[in-house]
């Protein structure tokens, strides 16, 4: 396949190939905050039309991202976890090219939204920051421009559409490149970073773990048909996630010409009218 896997440590060699996610402690979490690295870049972000209801309070939407195994990139959808303890938000996983090779820099639980790669998740996770709500001590405040909540059920809510980024054709899923996202982290984010945080939560590993049987490239959360998807290759997400073949390894030069033909013409429709704000 063209994959080089590599273990970052040792002492957690059998988390890494596997990708399951844990929960662990803030001295740990600074250790395995990056994952495995591949050679071969993931697919562009795929859009979900419409966001599930909040199933209750303390509940944080987690946005989906295309994780590795095995047979390769699997999507993983996006889902609302309760938060470890009051007062944590969740910081997005990404991918990031560098030297030839795609790492994957976990996500985190924390008390700030920190550094994300500057991609695009949507529904809060708009490439810097996080505009879905907030704590207010022991209690979460939903931003209903954004996340979908029953306010019959949930009261602690507000509307604020400021931060939202509705740019519906940019779908790019990774961090530097030719063709990655150019962001970097912020004075405010390196301080976010050495903030106490913790990795993910059990039920995000049985939930990362129950998407990978279904296969890369699934019908279940918008993707094309199996088999018809070709890639992915390497760096081959152009400007706005759009097909291209990048130079940034030799890799993506010996595959230039095989495509993936029609199979991925269903990845670049525009969506119709969405629910609060845009998202994965």
């Amino acid at each position: 396949m063209g994959v080089q896997m590599r273990k970052i440590h040792l002492a957690f060699a059998v988390v890494l190939l596997v990708g399951l996610p844990v929960m662990l402690t803030p001295a740990a979490s600074a250790q395995i905050s990056v994952g495995i690295s591949v050679r071969i870049g993931p697919p562009p972000l795929r859009v979900v039309a419409v966001q599930p209801y909040c199933p209750g309070p303390g509940y944080i939407w987690t946005p989906g991202y295309w994780a590795y195994g095995p047979v390769g990139y699997y999507w993983v959808p996006g889902a609302w976890v309760m938060a470890p303890q009051p007062g944590l938000l969740w910081t997005p996983g990404y991918w990031g090219f560098a030297q030839g090779v795609y790492v994957w820099h976990r996500g985190y639980w924390g008390p700030h939204v920190g550094f994300y790669g500057g991609v695009n998740y949507g529904f809060g996770y708009f490439g810097t920051g996080f505009v879905g709500g907030r704590w207010s001590g022991n209690r979460f405040f939903y931003n209903t421009a954004v996340w979908r909540v029953n306010t019959a059920v949930i009261r602690t809510t507000y509307w604020d559409r400021r931060g939202i980024r509705e740019d519906r054709e940019n779908r790019v899923s990774y961090n530097g490149g030719r063709y990655g996202t150019r962001a970097q982290p912020s004075a405010e984010d390196m301080r976010y970073a050495r903030e106490r945080r913790f990795g993910a939560t059990p039920e995000q590993a049985r939930h990362e773990a129950g998407a990978r049987p279904r296969g890369r490239y699934n019908r279940g959360f918008g993707g094309p048909a199996p088999g018809r998807y070709r890639g992915p290759q390497a760096d081959r997400q152009g400007p706005g996630g759009r097909r291209a073949y990048g130079r940034d390894n030799a890799q993506a030069r010996g595959q230039r010409g095989r495509g993936n033909g029609k199979g991925n013409r269903g990845e670049r429709k525009k969506d119709g009218r969405r629910g609060p704000g845009r998202g994965l």
